[in-house]
């Protein structure tokens, strides 16, 4: 069989969504409905509670279930607020009804301290504040004291001192805005705390002092998204508050539109991933909060992210279930990823991205037409102190150079996640499959040091006070260390682009050792099959190689390594060491966010004990979404960028 008919070949009906053209409003509210629509077959009989799927999570089923339930209401209510109609809305209600019924079968129970109700409690208070003509209004006063003490049963109770603060907040937002019981001083309490995350320039950390975690959670996930939701809602009531937020908006945007390419797809980085187009809700907020942004984020641009990103979406053809749900995972289904908090209704916090809806289509977010990224053909080389990245646009590529972030726990894959040295939109990151192998461990992206003959493999783990932006020769330069044993100690300078070698960038490491390791460091992943049949990438040879329209194979020598496929072209070359041997690493399935089968070219050198040695990559990439790329990549790949005079004079030791 080919693999053209391989891949067309499929184990259930594509979803509606795939086929939407997410043009106009009509379009976006019809997707909604096709989201909403199957979870109805894994409703409860009084719908209060839906079962998506059956893998386990940290916390007990009834509460999984309840994420089922209350997260499509981020979709739901937006779109009942802006006038529209959904045939299912009475299941809804009728499963806040039950839900919150002490007396019902379907009872949720009432929230104890770090309860993930709270989580979910945050959709349902945003319900009440925009739909409340559906899901408040027609209750019984019996059934409204109902829904108020199941609410307000998480004012006295323990939480994360995180973005976990915003849900209480909206749970008494809901209830105020419907004259019910809610606690003032708990809501002004939170949002005093919720401000000591602040840090300047529109960034928030997810939580206080002591880490540094400003991933999409400080943005589209959780706390810049409910600012503006905030924003909007409690504009008579805390008018300062509000326009403080609208004020952060305004700031971050400037920066944020860089994690978002042209083609439309976002930076991965970080956790939660399989939220998926939640990473674009910020912008959703932005209209739904009427917030004018600065140029050139016109709302023509503004519509245009958020668009782009949904349309991608529609691409990624592999996203559901057979019985028409969101998996878990990015691309395909996929629990590598997932954290221990991602039940099988998780992926449905992905419906906070249509707060648009409650716009009507007269709102300029919806009339404007949509325009291009405004920095599609630009060079973009901007250093962010406070989440400690370099967003870089160049060659047509986006991505960051990342050092100095790290979530508040050990989760799962935490090393993939926030301590990789760079983060791509078009080349998504890989995370490890298991803890025996390189193959397993997969160094996208990263720098990977074994000491017991390459059976286990230590990866970064990046610390807040292990990074610093430094400017040499007029150059932002993004500088970390790692001590992955006592012994051992790995200085780090990322390097950005510079104007004459556009697709590549360059990761200096001085690595001391007292002890014999085996090193690794890889590219980015690419797609690891032939288009013609389905099989593995071939090595290419001298003829192929010299042919410029070649879209697909691999190649390594003693200094380099070299892949090409659908995804593009991507490589890693060694500047100063002559013996740094490339290759290409078959990476274990499903390591990577978005294809199942991937490669990774990769270099390895064996580091003697009581040694310091310096190695200088640099990195290659052309994206497969750059037009006429098959014609570019040989001209690209064989102008090696030159090792900056700094960093020359450290490793020649002439220079600390």
């Amino acid at each position: 069989m080919s693999a053209k008919v391989a891949n067309a070949n499929r184990s259930h009906p594509l979803h509606p969504f795939h086929s939407n053209p997410l043009q106009t409003r009509d379009d976006v509210v019809a997707a909604v409905a096709s989201l909403l629509e199957p979870l109805h077959g894994g409703a409860s009989p009084q719908h209060a509670m839906v079962k998506v799927g059956a893998t386990g999570t940290r916390f007990d089923e009834t509460a999984a279930q309840v994420e089922g339930y209350a997260r499509p209401l981020w979709g739901l209510a937006p779109l009942l607020a802006g006038g529209s109609t959904y045939a299912g809305t009475e299941k809804f209600v009728q499963g806040l009804v039950a839900g919150t019924d002490p007396e019902n079968d379907e009872f949720w129970g009432y929230m104890e301290d770090q309860d993930q109700r709270m989580v979910e409690a945050c959709p349902i208070g945003y319900t009440l504040a925009v739909a409340h003509k559906d899901f408040w209004d027609p209750l019984t006063d019996k059934q409204k004291k109902n829904v108020e003490a199941w609410l307000g049963s998480m004012n006295d109770k323990d939480m994360p001192n995180t973005n976990w603060l915003w849900f209480r907040v909206f749970a008494n937002l809901g209830l105020a805005k419907n004259g019910a019981a809610w606690s003032k001083e708990r809501t002004e309490a939170d949002i005093k705390q919720l401000n000591t995350f602040y840090r300047g320039h529109g960034w928030s950390n997810d939580g206080p002092e002591g880490y540094r975690q400003m991933d999409y959670y400080s943005g589209s996930f959780a706390i810049q998204y409910l600012q503006l939701l905030y924003a909007k809602l409690a504009a008579d009531s805390d008018p300062s508050q509000a326009e403080e937020y609208k004020y952060r908006a305004r700031q971050y945007a400037l920066d944020f539109v860089h994690y978002f390419d042209p083609e439309g797809r976002a930076i991965t980085f970080g956790r939660s991933l399989t939220y998926r187009w939640a990473m674009v809700a910020f912008w959703g907020a932005v209209a739904f909060a009427d917030v004018e942004l600065p140029a050139p984020l016109s709302w023509g641009v503004v519509k245009g992210i958020w668009l782009r990103n949904l349309r991608w979406w529609t691409t990624q053809k592999d996203i559901f279930q057979p019985n028409g749900m969101l998996s878990i995972g990015y691309s395909y289904p996929n629990t590598y990823l997932a954290e221990n908090y991602n039940s099988p209704g998780s992926p449905y916090w992905c419906m906070l991205a249509f707060a648009p809806l409650a716009q009507p289509a007269s709102h300029p977010f919806w009339s404007a037409k949509e325009e291009p990224h405004p920095f599609a053909n630009t060079r973009v080389v901007r250093p962010l102190p406070h989440p400690r990245h370099i967003v870089v646009r160049s060659g047509g590529h986006s991505f960051l150079l990342s050092s100095g972030q790290s979530c508040h726990y050990p989760l799962k894959n935490t090393q993939a996640k926030y301590g990789k040295f760079v983060y791509s939109s078009a080349f998504a990151y890989s995370v490890s499959t298991g803890s025996h192998t390189l193959e397993q461990f997969v160094p996208e992206s990263a720098l990977a040091l074994s000491d017991d003959g390459g059976e286990l493999w230590k990866l970064r783990r990046a610390h807040a006070a292990d990074t610093s932006i430094e400017t040499l020769d007029g150059v932002p330069v993004l500088v970390s260390t790692m001590k992955p044993w006592p012994d051992v100690d790995v200085l780090t300078y990322l390097v950005p682009p510079a104007e004459d070698t556009p697709n590549w960038h360059i990761r200096a490491h001085r690595v001391r050792s007292k002890r014999a390791l085996q090193s690794a460091e890889g590219a980015w992943a690419v797609y690891g099959c032939r288009a013609a049949d389905g099989r593995n990438l071939v090595e290419l040879d001298g003829s192929l190689y010299y042919n410029p329209s070649l879209s697909e194979g691999c190649t390594a020598d003693a200094t380099s390594a070299f892949a090409m496929s659908r995804s593009g072209a991507v490589g890693i070359a060694e500047l100063v060491q002559s013996d740094r041997k490339g290759g290409i690493l078959m990476a274990d399935a499903n390591s990577n966010l978005v294809e199942a089968r991937s490669v990774l070219p990769t270099l390895y050198k064996d580091v003697e004990a009581g040694s310091e040695v310096w190695f200088v990559s640099a990195v290659y990439a052309l994206p497969g979404s750059v037009e006429g790329w098959e014609g570019q990549w040989k001209g690209g790949w064989e102008k090696r960028p030159s090792v900056p005079g700094w960093l020359r004079r450290k490793v020649e030791g002439k220079e600390e």
